[in-house]
């Protein structure tokens, strides 16, 4: 018995080493076959459902788990069987089991059917032809499992094109997430908060907004103090995510004469989260059975969309547009031959972000478009919600510079961040005629160094002169009496906000 319990303890460290010892000794009489197979099975056997349990108790991470359909835990019984003839897919096969909590009655039947059938095999095969043999079998083993991998993935067009969007997430910078994005910048920023002997003084930047606009500031309050420039307000409502939001948005629509569609968006988000486009009663509804806390309904306003960043030092009579980003909104033309997803995975650029367009999708990629049928991709302004957008610093003009002015001192205490508005065409804006959707303050991007021109180097310039100038209004406004956030503040703020954020798409 003890022998059975220290080859099985072995097999913990390495199960083909251990079987294949096992083996070796079994053919010189130094080890018994029962002992040496019903150690090697249940060891092997152990040792695989270690590893599921380690999957399961995971969760004490707090890694938070999908619901699993009722057809992968079907299938998963075979995956799980021949994975133990597939020497390198085993770890992350049952420690995949484990994080997705499939049920243990799926997970033990095949791994102790591939336990008994697996070990006699390894073990008589070592006691028969040597150490040597084995361990070149199960080399070629491992080398024609991937060359088989490799073939089922890359023999299909959409996997293919799934794994080079992938490397252009990669490569192309303005696909990158905000953390890695602002990673270079964090010294650069610390050596701001130095010089001006606060590392949060450019929360003072707007006194008017909540940690100057960085995190958690409320959207509704923001546009209400803009209600005093109503040429430029787009009309909107706050309305608590209740059973009855449905009906007080239609009310809020007779008054103000619109019709469907409507922009329904949480009173508290970024980067698009939540935001959503009703063109009928029946989304709004289906929006308010999702969301939480206060949303925000607003007039729909067509045509281009833009995000115009601005800022004024104190005391000084007008401002200045250091940054306009035309928002384009893809689309795909329909031949009346390919489906959607072959049109989108088809796409120069649709087809690196084919997942973001396929989750949003609101028409099954499946259809096959008629011929010269436009089929958009995308339908808010949001680059990480398939948005494209192209640096359009040309656009601006003495007119538009005198209209975010007067716009920009409806707010009190707003001096710096990014309006993100609507004009008819980009004549209109470059008129000053223009609806404001949002306004963003200390944490808003000048968003035109995501145009794909734009180099990572020129980037990095327009985001240190945009915190340079940040800190520098904060300081002054500090020099006037105004109050900056403290830590503690920012991440109460940040908290707050999490808790509130939603994430209603329809």
């Amino acid at each position: 018995m003890l022998t059975i319990i220290l080859i099985g303890i072995s097999t913990l460290v390495s199960e083909d080493l251990t079987c294949i010892a096992a083996g070796v000794l079994i053919s010189r009489n130094q080890l018994g076959l029962a002992e040496g197979l019903a150690g090697c099975t249940v060891g092997i056997f152990a040792g695989d459902l270690l590893l599921v349990a380690a999957g399961r108790y995971a969760t004490l991470l707090r890694i938070k788990t999908p619901a699993i359909p009722g057809s992968l835990i079907q299938r998963a019984t075979h995956v799980l069987l021949w994975t133990r003839f597939t020497p390198g897919l085993r770890l992350p096969a049952y420690l995949g089991a484990g994080l997705l909590r499939l049920p243990m009655r799926t997970v033990i039947p095949p791994l102790a059917a591939g336990a008994v059938v697996w070990t006699p095999l390894l073990v008589g095969l070592a006691a028969l032809s040597g150490a040597a043999f084995v361990t070149s079998a199960l080399k070629g083993l491992e080398l024609a499992v991937a060359v088989f991998v490799l073939w089922r993935i890359l023999r299909s067009y959409e996997r293919r094109r799934r794994i080079l969007g992938f490397f252009h997430r990669l490569v192309r910078w303005e696909f990158w997430p905000p953390w890695a994005v602002y990673a270079p910048a964090i010294p650069y920023l610390l050596w701001l908060g130095l010089k001006h002997r606060s590392l949060t003084a450019f929360t003072a930047a707007n006194p008017g907004i909540p940690t100057g606009g960085l995190v958690g500031e409320s959207k509704s309050s923001i546009l209400a103090q803009l209600r005093r420039e109503p040429e430029f307000a787009a009309p909107f409502e706050s309305v608590e995510a209740s059973s009855d939001g449905p009906e007080r948005i239609q009310a809020f629509m007779r008054r103000h004469g619109l019709s469907f569609p409507i922009v329904l968006k949480p009173d508290v988000g970024e980067r698009g989260s939540g935001v959503a486009i009703a063109r009928n009663i029946e989304q709004a509804r289906a929006y308010f059975e999702r969301a939480r806390g206060l949303v925000i309904a607003q007039q729909y306003v067509a045509g281009e969309e833009f995000g115009v960043f601005y800022f004024r030092r104190p005391g000084e009579a007008t401002g200045k547009i250091i940054s306009i980003t035309h928002k384009r909104l893809p689309c795909v033309t329909g031949d009346g031959r390919r489906t959607l997803a072959r049109l989108v995975l088809d796409d120069a650029r649709a087809f690196i972000l084919y997942g973001t367009y396929r989750r949003l999708s609101k028409r099954p990629l499946s259809d096959v478009p008629g011929p010269g049928e436009c089929v958009p991709l995308a339908e808010i302004g949001s680059h990480c919600r398939g948005a494209i957008f192209l640096d359009a610093a040309r656009l601006n003009t003495p007119a538009l510079e005198r209209a975010v002015d007067r716009v920009s001192k409806a707010h009190a205490g707003f001096y710096f961040g990014r309006f993100d508005v609507r004009a008819a065409a980009v004549e209109a804006l470059q008129k000053g005629q223009f609806k404001v959707l949002e306004l963003n303050g200390v944490g808003a991007e000048a968003t035109h160094v995501y145009d794909p021109a734009v180099s990572i180097m020129a980037a990095y310039r327009a985001i240190f002169h945009q915190w340079r100038s940040a800190y520098e209004i904060g300081a002054a406004n500090r020099a006037s009496g105004a109050g900056s956030a403290g830590l503690g503040e920012i991440l109460t703020a940040w908290r707050a906000a999490t808790r509130r954020r939603p994430h209603c798409e329809i």
